[in-house]
């Protein structure tokens, strides 16, 4: 009998869903969110009850019998620093989110609770797999050029992962033979410098690299500091500003790339200016982590959802193609697949389940 796993994967602007039997996909689900909608609410951890409704009216809707489920796995947060693998959820890590001991505010954060309430009223167990707080940075990746401010190592460790040990079978190397860079294009995106199978540096998409749909990346220093002193704002105000209503949505009024696309091609030259100039700070990025492997890459990587359209994508191999020549494209993200065969691996009793203490 397979094993039917419940993955729950919140992300800034959505929240998808789906279902597994074994590696077998049952059904994937996508609950997009209007922004205005998620703006309502003052900390991430307030959509806790909107969103863990619009899964339980989703999974009603999909005549899915909770009773059946062996595990439900939840993507995992910026918690504290981490290695990777699969961990169950137990109530000190709940206990964390609550109190908000953990490293960046991201609705990851909740999707191990909302696991675990599930899991619980079935009796069977919660779980997240390689959360973003992954941590295998080089001493040298963690200095940011104040002493009382260190960089942290956040990013989308899941699906970057995933297509990293994919692109390794692809070219019939071990991964921890290979170096890539990897280039996750997301609400936030984070370009990451792998080396011999670890993630040695990489951008945090909520404080700093190139800015994105919804979040500023790095901002000029001086400038920022007289916009949070002269500009009246709260700490809240000021993070909202810059990871839920910056980059794009700042610039535009919208998120949405095919929006955007639709615009330009209709000949708004406000929206190709914004569009080619965000191609343009991923492509600085890029050459950024380049150096970091000393431009020994076996591979550059681009995936996530951005990464559907081929006019992005095409236009961004246009500043980078110099660097490496071998291009693997991964449209979308495996995240749902990625947290699935971890809980999996743990079911068959093939990969030792860790504890979050």
């Amino acid at each position: 009998m397979a094993f039917k796993i419940l993955v729950i994967n919140p992300g800034a602007g959505s929240t998808r869903v789906a279902l597994f039997a074994d590696e077998n996909p049952v059904f994937e689900e996508n609950l997009r969110h209007d922004p205005e909608e998620l703006l309502k609410f003052p900390k991430i951890i307030d959509q806790y009850e909107f969103r863990r409704e619009k899964i339980m009216m989703l999974l009603e809707s999909k005549g899915v019998d909770q009773k059946s489920l062996h595990a439900v796995v939840g993507r995992g947060g910026p918690f504290k620093p981490l290695s990777s693998g699969t961990y169950v959820v137990n109530d000190r890590l709940i206990q964390d989110v609550k109190t908000g001991d953990y490293q960046s505010e991201h609705p990851s954060l909740l999707g191990a609770m909302i696991a675990k309430e599930i899991a619980d009223g079935l009796n069977i167990k919660a779980y997240f797999v390689d959360p973003v707080s992954v941590d295998e940075f080089w001493e040298p990746a963690r200095f940011s050029g104040l002493k009382e401010i260190k960089r942290k190592a956040l990013s989308h460790a899941l699906n970057v992962r995933m297509v990293a040990k994919k692109t390794a079978r692809a070219l019939g190397k071990p991964y921890t033979n290979c170096n890539f860079i990897i280039v996750h294009l997301g609400t936030g995106i984070t370009i990451a410098a792998h080396y011999k199978g670890k993630q040695v540096d990489s951008s945090n998409a909520n404080e700093d690299g190139p800015f994105s749909p919804q979040r500023t990346g790095a901002l000029p220093t001086i400038p920022l500091v007289k916009l949070c002193l002269i500009g009246n704002y709260k700490y809240e105000d000021i993070k909202k500003k810059l990871n839920r209503e910056g980059g794009l949505l700042s610039y535009l009024g919208t998120d949405d790339i095919r929006e955007i696309e639709k615009r330009i091609a209709q000949g708004d030259k406000e929206a190709d200016g914004v569009y080619n100039a965000m191609i343009y700070q991923i492509a600085k990025e890029v050459g950024a982590y380049s150096v970091v492997l000393k431009g020994d890459i076996d591979a550059m990587i681009i995936t996530g959802g951005i990464a559907n359209s081929k006019k992005f994508v095409s236009h961004l191999q246009d500043w980078i193609s110099f660097l490496c020549d071998k291009f693997y494209i991964y449209p979308g993200e495996g995240e749902m697949e990625a947290m699935a065969l971890g809980v999996l691996r743990v079911l068959k009793k093939e990969e030792e389940v860790k504890e979050y203490t």
